[in-house]
């Protein structure tokens, strides 16, 4: 259920009940079961559903990120990193309302460079702010990649992250003393993610901007529970694991149904047997797993694995690639040239369909 602390409801938000109860089993093998079932019958009601009007993935900056929690224990190389590319994704979907405009993990590398382990990253080099460019190099900015497809700030009606891990939100919501970039936005995000970037233990605390969510008016934020839908074509849904209050952000593409989070961090982690990264596919062979977390808080591994399952479920394959489910990651893991040796098997790069409403 969504909980908006003022202002208009939006009727074309609701809530789904496909999930409701699949983790209650005592049996994992049962609550497994039960999400395969759910996911499926969810697949194919998007794959139904009309494709949201524009859909575009926007490159915004890269970033060294741990072997050891990208791809835990199946990687073979004893390289230390691997790289990440953080993308925005611009959504905009019909309703009986008008056309909606949905930013997903709209970074802000300004203020995301003081979560504390990039912070001790980056103090660290020698030279740090010319080889901080070179490890972590910027594309675009979000207001940058908005003025080139021509949405003015004041369209975007929802923003969403996954989750809150290096993010901070006062730059686009504004606080009780200074505007933020939307003025007419709400955050769209889980209770329970909400609850923890405020209150974080010594395992989380690593990985949230020091005080990213601090004096932003309730007004700005809507909080949920259990699985959305927003219009006919996009789902946030509940996926915990990487963190406690994780969620998916599931859409109706032109190329079927695409998954966004961060439970994994490349198609390869939803199916390591197909992987050509050194070490997966032996990984898989020898203990089963068809999954690879990214793990690096650990807030749920069992529920993230399921959450995973339910994330590939739901997506399907994809057309361009049907040995990898049409899961994008919010921070995907891409080859770079100072990082040499991990490649994924398969990217998916920048997407664009379909034609944006424009602001006029």
């Amino acid at each position: 259920m969504l909980d908006q602390a003022s202002g208009r409801k939006d009727p074309s938000i609701t809530s789904i009940d496909h999930f409701v109860g699949t983790r209650d089993h005592t049996s994992p093998g049962d609550r497994r079961r039960a999400i395969v079932k759910a996911a499926h019958r969810l697949h194919e009601q998007l794959s139904s559903a009309p494709p949201v009007r524009y859909y575009r993935s926007c490159n915004i900056v890269r970033a060294p990120y741990p072997t050891k929690y990208a791809l835990r224990d199946a990687c073979s190389l004893p390289h230390p990193y691997i790289h990440i590319l953080n993308r925005l994704f611009v959504v905009q979907y019909e309703t009986s309302d008008g056309v909606k405009t949905l930013l997903v993990s709209p970074t802000d590398p300004d203020r995301s460079v003081e979560t504390p382990f990039f912070r001790r990253l980056r103090d660290s080099m020698p030279d740090s702010e010319r080889l901080a460019n070179l490890l972590a190099p910027r594309y675009a900015s979000v207001r940058t990649w908005l003025e080139r497809i021509g949405i003015s700030p004041a369209q975007v009606d929802y923003i969403t992250f996954d989750h809150l891990h290096t993010q901070d939100v006062r730059g686009w919501l504004g606080t009780d003393q200074t505007p933020g970039l939307f003025p007419n936005a709400k955050l769209l995000i889980t209770r329970q993610e909400w609850a923890s970037a405020r209150d974080l233990l010594p395992p989380q605390r690593d990985w949230y901007c020091p005080d990213g969510t601090l004096g932003v008016p309730d007004r700005r934020v809507a909080f949920f529970e259990g699985d959305l839908r927003l219009g006919e074509s996009v789902v946030l849904m509940r996926t915990p694991g990487h963190t406690e209050g994780n969620h998916s952000i599931v859409v109706r593409t032109d190329e079927g149904v695409l998954v966004t989070s961060e439970n994994g961090v490349s198609a390869d982690c939803y199916a390591p047997a197909r992987s050509r990264i050194p070490g997966l596919k032996r990984y898989a062979r020898e203990t089963g797993m068809d999954i690879v977390i990214n793990g690096n808080t650990l807030e749920g591994a069992l529920d993230q694995y399921l959450s995973m399952v339910q994330e590939r479920e739901v997506a399907g394959p994809s057309r361009r690639n049907p040995d990898f489910p049409n899961i994008m990651p919010s921070s995907e893991l891409s080859p770079y040239w100072m990082f040499p040796g991990i490649n994924p098997t398969f990217t998916f790069g920048e997407l664009e369909f379909g034609t944006p409403h424009k602001s006029t």
